[in-house]
């Protein structure tokens, strides 16, 4: 399959690129935990932390921020502590960039290699998958669908609750749904709800963009300059698997450096270790052009062409059986 989606992409005027897995400062995530490591000079000097990668963004950020135009990687990430039927604590993520375009540009590219990776591996070429009983389609363009619009469907208005975390729970209890304790912030009452009554149902029978995410989940977004309360970010799913993550890259470096900022506290009161901040790629962020980009993962890809019940089915060496 990744000789089939290097094909693809290289017809389509993307080149391959390749960047270190060591680095020294991790995403700052608040629910991802790197792999952390010592780097000892063998002919004496002062050590330093290093990191496993979770994911290439930054450093091909940097690449854009030098004039790269369309650039892809297959790349070996790593996350400390995520096993699990759809987890492994290393796996392949396919990491795309193109600039001169938004969100709605990569993921039209997207959408395109999934299916050329669908007929390739259908023994008729067409791009059809059969995955938990559900027969999908895969064929693109696939549906787009906002997130406002997917908990209007669990009759929930998320523009209502202006982002306040009792209001999402009082109007989750009054459709039978758990959103979590009293007190806990927005985010956590929106994924506790996600994971009940919107994902399962997610990409059936095709695929689906969810698009427009609430602006306290842009990440390294830009927000809609129509309304700053939706981050142009989407999510892929299919049959209810999610297959990727992507955005209109965010370009300005100050408010790059806010979220960043913002997301070491929350880290800090979760208890988990706090990154230095990547200066060198702020410094990128500043310089980048518009662009969209995304994360797709190989192996939950191959899981749904395949069939494959669990993701240790499409590993050769899955972390449960080191």
């Amino acid at each position: 399959m990744q000789g089939a989606l290097r094909e693809h992409l290289a017809a389509e005027g993307y080149q391959e690129v390749e960047t270190p897995c060591l680095v020294p400062a991790p995403g700052m995530e608040p629910h991802i935990r790197a792999f952390e490591t010592a780097f000892v000079p063998e002919a004496g000097g002062e050590g330093r932390t290093l990191y496993l990668h979770s994911s290439p963004e930054y450093a091909m950020k940097r690449l854009l921020a030098e004039g790269f135009e369309r650039i892809f990687q297959l790349a070996r990430v790593f996350r400390n502590g995520e096993i699990s039927s759809t987890h492994n604590p290393e796996f392949t993520m396919l990491e795309m960039y193109r600039a001169g375009t938004d969100h709605r540009g990569i993921m039209a590219d997207l959408e395109r290699a999934v299916e050329a990776c669908a007929r390739a591996l259908h023994p008729g070429g067409a791009a059809q998958a059969l995955w938990r009983g559900q027969a999908l389609d895969l064929a693109a363009p696939f549906e787009r669908r906002s997130v406002a619009d997917a908990f209007a469907g669990a009759g929930i208005d998320l523009a209502a609750c202006q982002g306040d975390g009792d209001r999402l729970r009082r109007a989750a209890r009054d459709r039978g749904l758990d959103a979590g304790p009293e007190g806990e912030p927005f985010d956590d009452a929106f994924f506790r709800v996600f994971l009940q009554a919107i994902e399962p149902g997610l990409g059936r029978p095709r695929p689906v963009y969810l698009v427009d995410w609430p602006a306290s989940m842009a990440a390294l977004a830009r927000l809609d300059p129509s309304d700053e309360r939706w981050a142009q970010r989407f999510e892929l799913y299919a049959a209810g698997l999610e297959l990727a993550n992507g955005f209109a890259e965010l370009n300005d470096a100050a408010e790059q450096r806010r979220r960043l900022v913002h997301e070491q506290a929350l880290r800090r009161r979760a208890g988990r270790p706090v990154h230095p901040l990547d200066e060198e790629f702020l410094d990128a962020v500043g310089r980048m052009p518009d662009a969209g980009g995304v994360a797709l993962g190989i192996d939950r890809l191959l899981m749904l062409l395949s069939g494959a019940e669990s993701i240790e089915e499409v590993l050769l060496f899955p972390a449960s059986r080191f």
